[in-house]
Formats: structure tokens, sequence, C-alpha cells
């Protein structure tokens, strides 16, 4: 059975290897059509395949072989041993062509990394940098109405995300700018109607003073104090235009100082009172307070406040039976006043835009009325400078409640 095996075996190795078995200290077999003799004395004894590595040894001598050892025990009981020899002559070609497949299998592996590399370098760098380049170019030609989408988390990815937050910001502040610009032509127009009407009208009263239609004392009185009012009007639109400067450049002046609620409201409802009176108009005023209730503010500017908040429910009291109320209430940590008027109020769509500068409800109303519409934008202002908080609610027909919270001094 040995003999039949070994010879399959022998058959299959006859190019480059070859099968030698021993028996006890005889040859037993040898797969080789050459002479063995040589290489058979120099085969390892019985029992070293043990201390030989996985690979087999190699015989160096005059053989020049590699030798792969399995120890057996014959039928008998007797050591034998098989070895599967490989000449070194005989492993050259294979090993030419084993390396010789190794350097192709290796420049093609090159190869293919190589464009695989390729590939992510140009999808990973060379498009995000087109994209950088044709957005640097709408910014060039003014377009700002592009998105640059960049996605990973690599350094180029990053530079687009800064590049678009930059164009994001930029579009904002062009829009900004076109926003401002058209706000300053409005205020431009504004203020050369509103100081052209009266000094159109003191220009006619100084000329019907200087032809002498002011002939007597009544009419001279009359056409002077035309004359004193059309300038105060001048003087309230230049102090207005002059604020929204200063809060336009946050160069507003502040004084704050502690302020008893209860006497800096008679003192105002006090002024404010012989004025509406001279209109026609009423005046309430109740203060649910305790008196001792103090404020940290500026004097000048929350009195501006309340005389915009006036002045502009004034403007609108549509009603020959005019009438504005005022009340004070403590509400915890906050003073509540409150402006109620029964005008021609405002419309719900007009309601979010009140407190923007310039904005005016009815465009030919308030050329007849006068303002540049800068007033509730200023107490708006003024009010959140101080921590405090500014709300109105109107109904068209019936009149608007305008309501101030300042944080109260405990």
């Amino acid at each position: 059975c040995i003999r039949d095996r070994a010879f399959t075996v022998g058959e299959d190795f006859e190019r480059s290897s070859y099968l030698i078995v021993r028996r006890g200290d005889g040859l037993y077999y040898s797969g080789s059509s050459g002479n063995v003799t040589e290489l058979f004395e120099e085969l390892p004894e019985f029992g070293e395949s043990s201390e030989a590595s996985d690979s087999g040894v190699y015989i160096g001598k005059n053989v020049k072989s590699f030798v792969k050892q399995v120890d057996l025990r014959f039928a008998d009981q007797t050591q034998g041993s098989a070895f599967v020899i490989t000449e070194v002559n005989a492993m050259v070609p294979q090993v030419k062509s084993f390396v010789r497949d190794m350097v192709v299998t290796m420049i093609v592996i090159l190869m293919v990394t190589a464009l695989l590399l390729t590939a992510w370098i140009y999808s990973g760098i060379s498009i995000p940098l087109k994209k950088l380049k044709l957005a640097t170019q709408n910014i060039k030609d003014g377009n700002m109405d592009f998105v640059l989408d960049a996605e990973g988390e690599d350094e180029i990815s990053e530079l687009c995300r800064d590049f678009e937050e930059m164009r994001r910001r930029l579009k904002e502040t062009e829009v900004q700018k076109v926003e401002y610009d058209r706000e300053n032509k409005e205020l431009i127009s504004n203020i050369s109607h509103d100081l052209k009407t009266p000094i159109t009208a003191i220009k006619g009263y100084v000329e019907g003073i200087m032809d002498g239609v002011a002939d007597t004392p009544e009419k001279m009185e009359k056409y002077v104090r035309t004359i004193y009012n059309k300038t105060n009007e001048m003087d309230l639109l230049i102090n207005e235009l002059t604020i929204y400067s200063k809060i336009d450049t946050n160069r507003i002046p502040y004084n704050f100082s502690k302020i008893n609620v209860a006497e800096y409201f008679e003192d105002c409802v006090e002024e404010i009172g012989m004025d509406l009176d001279s209109k026609g108009i009423g005046l309430s005023y109740i203060n649910y307070a305790e008196d001792d209730i103090v404020v940290i503010m500026d004097p000048e500017q929350i009195r501006r406040v309340i005389h915009n908040i006036i002045s502009n429910s004034v403007k609108y009291l549509d009603k020959q039976n005019g009438f504005i109320n005022i009340r004070v209430r403590d509400v915890g940590d906050f003073v509540q006043f409150e402006f109620e008027d029964n005008g021609r109020g405002i419309a719900a769509k007009d309601l979010p835009y009140i407190f923007e500068r310039f904005y005016r409800v009815d465009k030919g109303r308030a050329r007849k009325t006068g303002g540049t519409g800068l007033g509730l934008s200023i107490v708006k202002h003024i009010v959140l400078l101080y921590g405090g908080s500014i709300s109105l609610k109107s109904e068209p027909g019936k009149g608007t409640e305008i309501t101030v919270l300042f944080p109260a001094v405990r």
C-alpha cells in the first residue's frame, strides 16, 4: 500500500520534487529516476523531524535540496521516515515565475491604488476648489444669490463652509445697506416735505406782515403766533432727527438717577394737560401704584418717551371729544405705564411694524400731520435700553393703548 501511494506521489512531484521512503536504515523507495545515494546518506535520522521547522530543512552540502521529513512506523513496528525532496535547481523557474507574478500583481495593485487615490483627490479637492473658484467669480460679479454646498469633515470642506458663511454675511450686509439707503432716501424726502411746510407758512405770514396785510393788532398777534408755532414745529422736527442720529450712532447721552414715579408723572401730566387742553383734548391720569415706588432712569429721556407717545396719539385723534388716559400700576418687579386714546386706531396688518423706523400707517395722512415716522421707534429704543418692554394693542375706530414696563427699585 505504501509502495503504491509512493509511486503516485512520485509521479506528481517528478518535475521538481520526489519522495524517498526509508525503512530502518535502508532505502525503501525513491521517486527519483536519478542516483539518490549521496542524498540518502545526508537525510536526518528518525525522530529529528520534531526538531525541524514546519517548512522542513535545507541540505546544502553537495545535493542542495529542501527536505520535509515525516516519521512513521510500518506494520511490523519498524521505524521509518518519508521525505519529500525538492531540488533547489528545480525551484528556480518556479521562483522566477512567482517573483514575476508578484511584480505584476504589485504593479497592478499600485496602478489601481493610484487611480483610486487620484479619483479621491479629484473629488475631495479639485471639485471643491472649482466650486470655490465659481463662488469667488460670483462675488466678483456682485452676485450673492448662490449657495456653496460642502460635505465632509476635511480642511477643504471646512474652507467651503467658512466661505459660505462669509457669503451669507455679505448678503445680509448688502440687504441691510439697501434697506439703509432706502430709509435714508425716505428720511430725506420726509425732511424736505416736513421742513418745507412750516417754512412756506412762515414765509407767507412774514410777507403778509411786510406787505401790511396785518394792519390791526389782532391780525399782527395772529400772524406772529402762527410764525411762533411753525418755528416750534421745525424745532421739534430737528430735535427728533438729532435724537435719531445719536441713537443710530449710539451717542445718545444718559444721566441716570432715582425718580419717584408718582411725583414725576404728576409733573409730566400737569405739563401735558395744558397743551392738550388748548387743543380741546381731554386728559385723565390715575396712579394705582404706591407713592414711594422708585425707578432708575434719565428724566429727560423718559420725558421724551411720554411726549412721543402722547404726540402720536394726538396726531391720530379724529373725534371731536378726543381723550387720552394715562394710568400707572405696580406689577411686581415692574412699574407699568398705560397710554390709552380713542383715536382712529390701527389695522391688524400694521401692528407688527408700528415701532419700526420711518413706518407710517397712512402715508397721505402722515403728510398732513407731519413727522418723520421716528417717534415710536425712538420710544422703543429708550425703553429697551432701560431693560423694559413696550407693547401696543389697537382696534380700528375705537382707539389704541400702549403699555410700557420699567424695572422698579424696591
